[in-house]
């Protein structure tokens, strides 16, 4: 038994106001509801996948995953607790507020909230539409995209994440970053997206290091890359990765963080094996700036 899909996702931020600029007119993303202190954005016929609370972090808030149906999410809850894993069944109104049927939630090695629930809001009578004129984003059966954990104990993640959620090991990366520092990227799925999350044994200020959208139109990508270059914000240039084969740029966020936006991944198919790199680029995704 395996979480579906990553689901949805929350950054605690503190402006708000920038991240509703950045995700309507920068990423293409619909606003779905918000206020002074908080907002959520949609970008497919979901209710919501993204969410921004007012909070000093600058950081992941919450990542949610979806399973199927409540006897899923029964027996995700059940290993979690015998692998000694709090987890909390939650109630009606924080269901209602993520627009979800049943929700339980838990906190990875790292601290990070995991909520894992069934039932999302389908708001197919309300199409998406992008602002920016974005034509489509690639979810569906493949979730809202992916996430990069910067994590101080890779074999205490790897433990929740797979024992616990049920992700599988996609493959691995050796890194050299600028400065000569090394890392390994653990790329973990749960479905036909190649990663859903990724982990790195890297010490850094913030716990997310990127989340990554991915577009159905190779043009929408090269639109928002033009708008992230007249700004300076772009963070890696473009590039295609060596696992996943993406196509992609990283851009800055209001917070800090970065996100990576991309175009055709292939996907894991059956009698998929694990193996490793050395690169994480066959070409391209040069560091830009200080950023």
């Amino acid at each position: 038994m395996s979480v579906q899909r990553l689901g949805y996702m929350g950054f605690e931020v503190s402006d708000v106001q920038a991240w509703r600029s950045f995700t309507t007119e920068k990423l293409g993303a619909m606003e779905a509801a918000g206020d002074d202190n908080s907002a959520r954005f949609r970008t497919d016929s979901r209710s919501w996948r993204l969410s921004v609370e007012k909070g000093a972090s600058d950081d992941i808030s919450f990542a949610g995953f979806e399973v199927d149906n409540a006897e899923a999410l029964h027996a995700i809850g059940e290993r979690l607790e015998s692998q000694g894993i709090k987890v909390t069944a939650e109630g009606s109104e924080l269901a209602a507020d993520r627009g979800v049927l049943g929700l339980i939630s838990c906190s990875d090695p790292m601290g990070t909230r995991v909520e894992i629930y069934y039932g999302a809001t389908e708001l197919f009578e309300e199409p998406f539409v992008s602002p920016t004129g974005v034509g489509s984003f690639l979810t569906g059966d493949q979730g809202l995209g992916h996430y990069v954990m910067a994590v101080p104990d890779i074999d205490a993640a790897m433990e929740f994440y797979v024992e616990g959620l049920g992700l599988h090991l996609s493959d691995i990366i050796d890194w050299t970053l600028p400065g000569d520092v090394k890392a390994k990227l653990h790329f973990l799925h749960c479905n036909g997206r190649h990663h859903s999350l990724a982990i790195v044994g890297l010490p850094q200020t913030k716990k997310l290091h990127h989340f990554m959208l991915e577009l159905e139109r190779m043009d929408d990508v090269g639109f928002a890359y033009d708008k992230f270059d007249a700004d300076q914000s772009v963070v890696m240039t473009l590039g295609r990765h060596t696992n996943d084969h993406m196509l992609s740029f990283y851009g800055a966020t209001p917070s800090g963080f970065a996100v990576e936006y991309g175009w055709g991944a292939r996907q894991v198919e059956p009698g998929w094996s694990v193996v490793r790199y050395d690169k994480i680029s066959m070409w391209g995704h040069k560091f830009v700036g200080s950023h």
